[in-house]
Formats: structure tokens, C-alpha cells, sequence
């Protein structure tokens, strides 16, 4: 003889299902319907599409974590090079920079990437991209004028309204444009946070 459901379990199961987020909810097959209008291969298509939304959502958060990461390595490479690191004294310098140190340490165990598809002339354009931005950032500390200058004529050329007072640079320009849109999307960002870093070390040199 079968037991008698026990109330109190069958809700709890219930609440259970319910207070599941609904982001973690995962597209499932629904087998069980064989007899219902909707045919076999529509129920495996809305699936598919369900998981092409997810797959879409999941590159979108990744991207999103991977601007943040980059953010707070230039708010750490900020700090190690503070014009307030001269007011203070040798002793709380070192601790400062141990302390930095360690957050960067943690930060690079951080790992996210999002892969584009590209081509070998799309993979060659790239990488003329990142090098000309790498040397920029490499002479950020050497001249910020000069260097915000530069910075600008790269966003130019990733515009369609550019700064008329700044010009375009042709080189960077002609890389760019080889590349992949996703890849132009996110050097956009990455030089827009680069010339606000850039802004930002101006205003404290000045004052």
C-alpha cells in the first residue's frame, strides 16, 4: 500500500522549484509531450534557440568581467605611479607597493577571455593594433601630453565623428580596419579607458 504524500515535503519541493533563479535554469528537452501539437523538430529548435540566447548572454558577462579586469589593472598601475607617492615617506611607500603587489598578484590569477573568429589577415591586424597600443602605453609615463595626443588620433580613426582639433592616424587606421568588428568594439573601450587614465594623470600632474 502506497503512502500518503506527506504535505509539508510536496511543498517544500514546490518552494524548491520556484526560488531556483531563473538564470540558472538550463534549456531542457521536453520529451514528455509526444502527443502534443507542437512537433519534434519546433521543440528542438526553441531549445536551440534558448541556448543560442544563453551562449550570447554568457559572451556578453564575460566581456563585461574582462573590462573590469582590465579597469582595475590600470587603477592599480595608477597607484604605483601616484604623484602622491612623493608626500609620503619611504617606509609607507614600501608598504603601499606590497600592498599593491599583492592585489595585482590576485588579479592576475583572473583568467577571461572571449575568442573571436578571425582570419590570418584579421590576426595580423590585431596584432599591429596591440602593438601600436602597447608603445602608447609604454610612453604614457614619459610625456601624458604627447601621449594623450596620440591616444586621441587612434580614437579617431575607430570613429565616425573624430576630434577635427587631434587628426587621424593613417597606420592605426588602416590596422583597425582589418579587423573584426568585435575586436574594433572592444579597442574602442580600451582606448576610451585609456585616454580617461591618461586625463586623469594630466589633472594630478598639474595640480
Amino acid at each position: 500500500m502506497l503512502a500518503a504524500p506527506d504535505p509539508d515535503r510536496a511543498q517544500k519541493m514546490e518552494v524548491d522549484v520556484y526560488t531556483i533563479p531563473e538564470c540558472s535554469r538550463l534549456p531542457l528537452i521536453d520529451e514528455t509531450s509526444a502527443l502534443g501539437t507542437t512537433a519534434p523538430k519546433d521543440r528542438l529548435i526553441s531549445v536551440l534557440d534558448q541556448v543560442e540566447m544563453r551562449v550570447e548572454r554568457l559572451r556578453r558577462d564575460t566581456v563585461r568581467i574582462e573590462e573590469e579586469r582590465d579597469s582595475l589593472l590600470s587603477t592599480l598601475d595608477s597607484v604605483k605611479h601616484s604623484e602622491l607617492l612623493a608626500e609620503i615617506s619611504e617606509c609607507d611607500k614600501d608598504d603601499i607597493a606590497r600592498y599593491a603587489d599583492r592585489i595585482l598578484a590576485r588579479a592576475m590569477t583572473v583568467e577571461v577571455a572571449v575568442r573571436t573568429d578571425r582570419d590570418p589577415q584579421q590576426e595580423d591586424a590585431l596584432y599591429q593594433v596591440n602593438l601600436l597600443i602597447d608603445q602608447l602605453v609604454v610612453s604614457v609615463h614619459e610625456d601624458t601630453v604627447i601621449a594623450h595626443s596620440r591616444c586621441q588620433t587612434y580614437m579617431n580613426a575607430c570613429t565616425s565623428q573624430p576630434d577635427s582639433s587631434s587628426g587621424t592616424d593613417r597606420n592605426f587606421e588602416t590596422a583597425i580596419l582589418g579587423c573584426t568588428l568585435d575586436d574594433q568594439k572592444r579597442i574602442k573601450k580600451r582606448l576610451q579607458g585609456l585616454l580617461d587614465y591618461i586625463a586623469k594623470m594630466n589633472v594630478t600632474t598639474c595640480s
